[in-house]
Order: structure tokens, then sequence, then C-alpha cells
């Protein structure tokens, strides 16, 4: 009775691998003859028998359900995320085959995801750029990607999850460019290497050939997982993330004002002036750093403190229009209480008195913000906001010459 038994069982288990060998060649065939519907009814009469399948017959499954749902590249996107899934799973017999595939499914991803990432679909990209990852992860740009998209789609979780695994990786983002001057226009041009040796060597139509490595982004990275961190509302996690990246690169000044920044908004006044001014020692001539100064000091209520930042970034580069506006605008902002207090005043004697010394302090005001304003409108000639401005200056000091001119120039 017991050899009875054990006879029977071996032939239910022969019956179940010829079960699943007649399915998997309805499978096969099915994607062979590109009918994907079919294949997938067979992928579903396969499934429940996944259990008793061995190893070998698993990964003929998987490949050829990662056919199915790939459909020579006609399949939609959660059908992409499925074959990629499954490719994972097959052994290395199919290696070329399964190499073909992989190469197809990034060809169709990195288009699609360019073209979403291109009209605005930022959600939909990063999604994409994540499968990218997935699909070949030794290309890390694909989730530095997948993060800027998610960022662009306000979608903070998913971009801090992200930020947070380039974090781990350890990606940088450093890449080598192989630059080469073309004879003909006299202008630096970037190839790979094959091409620009080519052009160099053979060609002869370029020469100089050098490299250089492009800015780490590291520094980005830790300061987008600070800033997500501080706009979910756990500050605290977000400075920590700051002070680990300053370990490794104490000097960094973008690192260095985030910091400031986040200190500041936690109310910690004293660190925060304490980074400015380490941030100003390390580079005191960065124009882009003195205005981001200037703008944390106006933030902070340091009015006069951010003038000397603007002012400074002027005396580099005069043509920095947004340091000109900055500044005429604090300069304005005084306009505010001194408006206030002349609605105040009475019509005594003593109050008579105060509003025509109140009314001469507004048009020292008012020549103290022209020189900037016009020397905005010298550079950027269509800025209607700030020739709006200026008409209600001059109206209200009396200058009726530039006034008209303001008018009938800008229509306003």
């Amino acid at each position: 009775m017991k050899k009875q038994f054990i006879i029977a069982l071996g032939l239910m288990v022969s019956m179940s691998t010829m079960a699943q060998k007649k399915e998997l060649r309805t499978l096969e065939k099915a994607v062979k003859n590109n009918n994907y519907a079919e294949a997938k009814v067979a992928v579903s009469q396969l499934e429940p028998m996944l259990g008793s399948m061995d190893d070998k017959l698993k990964s003929k499954y998987y490949f050829s359900k990662a056919q199915a749902y790939y459909a020579n590249g006609a399949g939609t996107n959660a059908d992409f995320k499925m074959a990629i899934n499954d490719l994972a799973k097959v052994d290395e017999k199919y290696v070329s085959e399964v190499a073909v595939i992989k190469q197809g499914l990034q060809n169709e991803l990195l288009t699609k995801a360019n073209s979403l990432y291109t009209t605005g679909k930022y959600s939909e990209a990063s999604i994409l750029f994540d499968m990218l990852y997935t699909l070949v992860p030794e290309d890390q740009v694909y989730l530095y990607y997948a993060a800027v998209s998610a960022v662009s789609a306000q979608d903070l979780n998913g971009a801090l999850d992200f930020y947070l695994k380039l974090r781990d990786i350890g990606y940088t983002g450093i890449e080598t460019q192989y630059i080469a001057t073309n004879k003909e226009t006299g202008e630096e041009e970037a190839f790979d290497k094959a091409t620009r040796d080519l052009y160099v060597g053979k060609l002869k139509t370029h020469i100089k050939p050098r490299e250089v490595e492009t800015e780490s982004k590291t520094a980005e990275i830790t300061k987008n997982i600070a800033l997500i961190y501080n706009s979910l509302g756990e500050s605290e996690k977000g400075l920590e993330a700051i002070k680990i990246a300053r370990q490794e690169d104490p000097s960094n000044v973008e690192l260095i004002l985030t910091e400031a920044n986040m200190q500041y908004k936690l109310g910690n006044k004293e660190a925060y002036t304490s980074l400015i001014k380490e941030a100003i020692k390390n580079d005191p001539n960065n124009k882009d750093l003195l205005y981001n100064l200037g703008v944390l000091s106006s933030e902070a209520g340091e009015t006069e403190q951010a003038k000397k930042y603007y002012n400074k970034v002027l005396e580099l580069d005069p043509t920095y229009i947004n340091a000109a506006t900055n500044i005429a605008a604090l300069i304005l902002s005084e306009e505010v209480s001194i408006i206030e207090e002349m609605n105040s005043l009475g019509s005594s004697a003593a109050d008579n008195k105060r509003y025509d010394e109140l009314k001469r302090k507004r048009v020292e005001i008012y020549n103290e913000a022209i020189p900037y304003l016009e020397g905005v409108l010298k550079i950027d000639d269509d800025n209607i906001d700030v020739a709006k401005t200026l008409k209600g200056i001059y109206s209200a000091i009396g200058e009726d010459a530039k006034y008209k001119a303001i008018v009938a120039k800008y229509k306003i």
C-alpha cells in the first residue's frame, strides 16, 4: 500500500510537469507569433503552477512573460514595469536575449521620459526615470533625473526618497568631458573620447584637446534633502543632513548658505550670523554668493547689511539686475512708515511742520532709489514693473519730463 502511494505521487508530479511544459509551449508560441494578448492568458494559466515549478522552467516562464509584457516595445508603462521585474528573475541562459529586451526597454522608456519632462509632465517622467534606474542600476543618473522630476512635480516625499537613495549609493554625478577647439570657429566643443580623438588626430579639424570633470552634485543632493525635510516640517532632520555633509566638505559655500538659512528659520540667529560670516570669508568676491547673502540678510530684517551686499555685487557686476532691483525695493520699503506717520498727523502747526519734514525725507528716499531703477531699465528695457515704479516716483517728485518720457515709451 505504501509503495502504491509513492508511485501515485510520482505520477502526479510527472503530470504536473507535463502540464507546466504544455502551458509554457503555448506561452512561447504566442510570443513568437506576436500574439501578446494570448500570451498574457497563458501567463495567467501558469501563475498557479509556479509553486511546484523547477528553477529551469521558472526561468523560461519569467523570460517569456517579460517578452509578452514588453510586447516588442508596444506595452504600456505598467507592462514595462512588469517586464523589468521579470527579467531580473531570469537565469544566465538567456543573457544575450535579456540584453536585447533591456536595450529596447531602455530606449522606449528614455524617449518617453524625456518627452514627458520637456512637456511639463514631471510626475509621469519621474516614474519612468525610476523604472529606468531599476532596469539599468549602473546608470545612476536615471535616479538623479527621477529626483529632479519629482521636485518639479512638487512630489516632495517621492523626491526625498530618490535623493536619500542617491546619497546612500554615493552618487556624485561627476563626468569627464572631452573638449577640443574647432579650428574653423575657434570655439571649444565637447565630445565622447573616441570622437574627440578622431577629430583631433585623424581629421585634424580640432586642436587643443583637454579633459575636464563636471562639478559634483553631492552638495546639491544634500541641500535638497535638507530643504525637503524643512518643507515637510522636519527641520531638525534637514539640519542634521547638512551638518553631516559639511563634515565631509566644510568649505562648500552652498552647504554653508543652506545651513545658515535653516538656522535662521529655526530661530537660531547667532548660528545664522556666524555661518554668513564664514561663507563670505571663503569666497569674498563671488557675486552670486554676495547676492544670496543680501537676500538672506533682507529676509532676516537686516536691511542695511543687505544693502551693503547688493552694492558689493553691483561693484563687481553693474549689470546684475536682481541686485539693483532688490536694493531699490529695500530703499522704497522705508517709505511705508513715513506714509503711515504722514496719514496720522493732524492740522496743527507742529503737525504741519512734521509733515513737511516727512515729505522731504520721502523725496530723499525716491532720489536714492532712482539710480538703481534707471540702471535696471538700461539693461532690461522691457521691465514694465520697474517702469511703472519710476513713473510713480517721477510724478511724486515733479520730474515732469521724465514722467512724460516713461508714459510715451511704455504706454502706461
